[in-house]
């Protein structure tokens, strides 16, 4: 191959490797249908500076609100293990969260068995836990590096983000309508290549970063 064509294939390569680049924001084919509608959903940041899609009823006053009825974040859909990915991952992930969201959340509002009156529900899902490619550095968008990333990928050599899913609402106990919904995707420790096994400690930064913006949020 002369050295016009290799550039053209490292080229083409490169096009596609950045065409597949991590994406910070959870995608359209990443909705796990656990919130029904995500059509008013919009892209904002966090208080920690963290990109989400998120939408809150625009008539919403906390003032209207005076407790909130927790229910256990849980997995949707159910998932399912992997090599990489352990039984015992996925069921630490989950608990983790509810330890580090039910107080966070109880840190805003008083927290309430019962959806009575100025009650707001909270429903949250896990949606994915996965590994991806990690995606192309500023300094490797040249040729040479453009066709060792990609050897790299195909081998599965290549490091490999970790990735938790999230999606919640808040739910007003009088009228059983959505009044605030979020779709996170948040990203662990990397492992090194698709043959490493994720912990559920290479996750917890994710759920922590939950927990601290659930305190930081300011609602009107």
């Amino acid at each position: 191959m002369n050295k016009t064509k290799l550039m053209q294939a490292a080229l083409i390569t490169g096009a596609l490797l950045l065409a597949g680049c991590t994406s910070h924001v959870t995608q359209k084919e990443k909705f796990s249908g656990f919130l029904g509608d995500y059509s008013n959903l919009k892209e904002v940041k966090t208080p920690s500076g963290n990109p989400v899609l998120r939408w809150v009823d625009p008539s919403f006053k906390k003032a209207n609100y005076s407790y909130l009825k927790y229910e256990p974040i849980t997995f949707y859909p159910e998932p399912k293990p992997t090599d990489q990915i352990s039984k015992e991952t996925l069921q630490g992930v989950l608990d983790y969260a509810n330890s580090r969201l039910k107080p966070a959340l109880g840190e805003r509002m008083q927290l309430t068995d019962h959806a009575g009156p100025r009650t707001l529900i909270f429903r949250g899902a896990i949606t994915g836990v996965n590994t991806s490619a990690e995606g192309l550095q500023f300094y490797e968008v040249i040729p040479v590096a453009l066709v060792i990333a990609s050897a790299e990928t195909a081998s599965g050599h290549r490091t490999r983000d970790t990735e938790v899913y999230f999606e919640g609402e808040l739910i007003d106990a009088s009228t059983g309508k959505p009044v605030f919904k979020v779709v996170r995707k948040g990203f662990g420790k990397q492992v090194s290549n698709d043959t490493q096994k994720v912990t559920a400690n290479d996750l917890k930064v994710v759920i922590d970063g939950m927990a601290n913006d659930t305190k930081l949020f300011q609602m009107n």
